[in-house]
């Protein structure tokens, strides 16, 4: 009987034998197959996916370093909709987590007609993620005695990672800076103007679909990095003044502007109402429109008695009178066949130039400018650069408006009132502008915010540039002094102890829908510089609408002195008389 069944093993053990070395033959046959280097080749392409990477935005510095805008990580989180075990579980702890709706995961979920990746939300803080991952954790590793089906699981749950755009000073010059939304594109300041330097440029290329092969990701450059001339403690110092005088007059909303007239470097820009950038969405919550958005530079107004420190200046460098030019203020100058009167409705009787700009006398004032003449008149406003943007880099300036003979809405009076600020229209960057060649030896000064620009490793640094000698030095000199002396004669609020400053007020009335001008509404403004012997800034402060007084000088100047207070502080600069005895060790 061994012998009748011993033929039938060994045929059984022949048959494994040869399917034995049949398999490895086979496998060794099809590896070396022109048919396997195609499936290789096809493999190859599930190895790899197409992704565009994006690069981390540049950060954005204050002069001495303070970040003011940099990064954090936030995430998207998601679904793996085929590897989800539980539906419920999964959409339960999403609404309850991150306050979505249940049914709309759920029915995804259990519906996904053909849709293998679910996002359910993006730019959660890494807190809910961790939340959710450790619950993600303990249901995992937790021992249950539920059906397979029923187990509770967050498998399927995916965070991807990004960066989203943070303002660690949160609304701290966020007029400046701007805001970035969730679509990655700066708003407004600094975030829009150079957006394209900040944002770098983005890769498309072949990214590896396993975890363990990141080195093989490529490096994308970050965007680059921009350092501006902010000074961060004068930015809050003037922030804070601007908000406290606000309360204390009960203005609508300002505008504080400080620059240094040598190079254009602004120090600092407040404007109010201001925001959160970090909250971007609430931005409707407190602007009506983004003329708003930063006062200072694009939202023009009458700027009223502060440009007669234009008129002045080009009637003196053009000779047409001397700061001893004397005139004889009767109340009212007729120009154009239109009366024009002071301020307070008064005659001041006899007068020179220095007691007209003493005084801010409208009718004196237009006198000027009908001895200037239009064509000089508007030459010298247009070499100021009033009517036109500055060309500041932050997006979003305004350019005024500045009528001239020809303009169909152009009158012969408007030679005279426009001398003292109405019916022109400025921005306060542009008066600052106008100023820094008067505190700058007749050289006009272009404002910019951007210090430099850090790509590659390497910093480029933005050189001062200037648009002109719209006066001469002797004028401005001449104008430095006259203003000084009048600041010092009314002993005007603006003063500062130990400090010799040069300036002027400004009280313009408000123009009704109708065109008409009321008494009891008014923006009011003060622009001055210093020290007058060797200016290091100039500051514009605008308040809107104050109802304390209508008044410059009763409103702005105080401002003004204020913010120097702090200036000479912060900028590390003596009292006049210890700088002039330093310089004459």
């Amino acid at each position: 009987m061994n012998y009748e069944y011993s033929w039938r093993v060994k045929l059984v053990i022949g048959v494994f034998a040869i399917v034995g070395l049949a398999i490895p033959a086979q496998i060794l046959r099809i590896q070396n197959s022109p048919e396997a280097d195609k499936i290789l080749d096809q493999s190859n392409n599930y190895n790899w996916e197409v992704r565009t990477l994006y690069p981390a935005r540049g950060l954005i510095y204050d002069r001495n370093g303070r970040l003011l805008a940099g990064n954090e990580i936030v995430y998207e989180v998601g679904v793996d909709i085929s590897r989800v075990a539980n539906p419920h579980t999964v959409a339960l702890t999403l609404s309850v987590t991150l306050d979505l709706d249940y049914n709309d995961i759920y029915n995804t979920l259990t519906n996904p007609e053909g849709q293998l990746y679910l996002v359910v939300d993006d730019f959660v803080p890494p807190g809910k993620v961790e939340e959710l991952k450790q619950l993600q954790d303990e249901l995992e590793n937790q021992p249950s005695d539920w059906r397979a089906a029923d187990r509770p699981s967050l498998e399927g749950l995916v965070f991807r990672p990004h960066f989203q755009r943070s303002y660690p000073e949160k609304s701290l010059g966020s007029n400046i800076l701007g805001f970035v939304m969730h679509d990655g594109h700066g708003y407004f300041g600094v975030e829009a103007k150079y957006d394209e330097q900040l944002a770098g440029i983005p890769v498309t290329t072949l990214v590896p679909t396993d975890p363990n092969r990141a080195e093989d990701l490529p490096r994308i450059p970050d965007g680059a990095t921009l350092i501006l001339t902010i000074d961060r403690d004068i930015q809050a110092a003037v922030e804070e003044i601007l908000d406290r005088s606000l309360l204390e007059h009960g203005a609508e909303a300002g505008s504080i502007v400080v620059m240094d007239p040598k190079t254009g470097e602004v120090l600092a820009m407040a404007s109010a109402p201001r925001f959160d950038p970090n909250q971007y969405w609430t931005y409707d919550d407190h602007f009506n429109n983004a003329s708003e958005f930063n006062r200072a530079i694009s939202l023009p107004y009458e700027p009223g008695s502060v440009f007669k420190i234009l008129t002045m200046s080009g009637a003196l460098d053009s000779g047409t009178v001397t700061p001893s030019t004397p005139f004889l203020d009767t109340g009212v100058f007729l120009i154009g066949g239109v009366p024009v009167y002071n301020w307070d409705d008064a005659a001041w009787g006899y007068q020179d130039m220095t007691g007209c700009m003493q005084h801010s006398l409208n009718v004196c004032l237009a006198w000027v400018a009908s001895q200037l003449g239009p064509q000089k008149f508007y030459s010298y406003a247009r070499a100021f650069g009033i009517g036109n943007p500055t060309g500041i880099d932050l997006a979003g300036e305004a350019g005024g408006r500045l009528k001239v003979p020809g303009d169909a809405d152009w009158y012969p009076v408007d030679l005279g009132t426009n001398a003292f600020g109405q019916g022109v229209a400025v921005t306060p960057i542009q008066m600052v502008m106008a100023a820094s060649a008067i505190a700058n030896d007749g050289r006009m000064a272009a404002p910019h915010v951007l210090y430099g620009m850090v790509q590659n490793g390497r910093q480029y640094n933005s050189p001062p540039r200037y648009l002109g000698t719209p006066i001469s030095e002797a004028t401005a000199h001449t104008m430095n002094e006259m203003l000084a002396n009048s600041l010092e004669n009314e002993s005007s609020q603006a003063l500062v102890t130990g400090y010799r400053l040069a300036g002027k007020t400004g009280t313009a009335q408000i123009p009704l829908p109708t065109g008409y001008y009321t008494n009891s509404i008014t923006n009011t403004s003060f622009i001055g510089w210093g020290p007058v012997d060797d200016p290091r800034f100039v500051v514009y402060v605008w308040l809107e609408r104050p109802t304390s007084s209508i008044w410059g000088s009763e409103v702005a100047a105080p401002v003004f002195a204020q913010v120097v207070e702090k200036l000479v502080v912060l900028m590390g600069i003596p009292p006049d008389s210890v700088r002039q005895a330093l310089a004459g060790q």
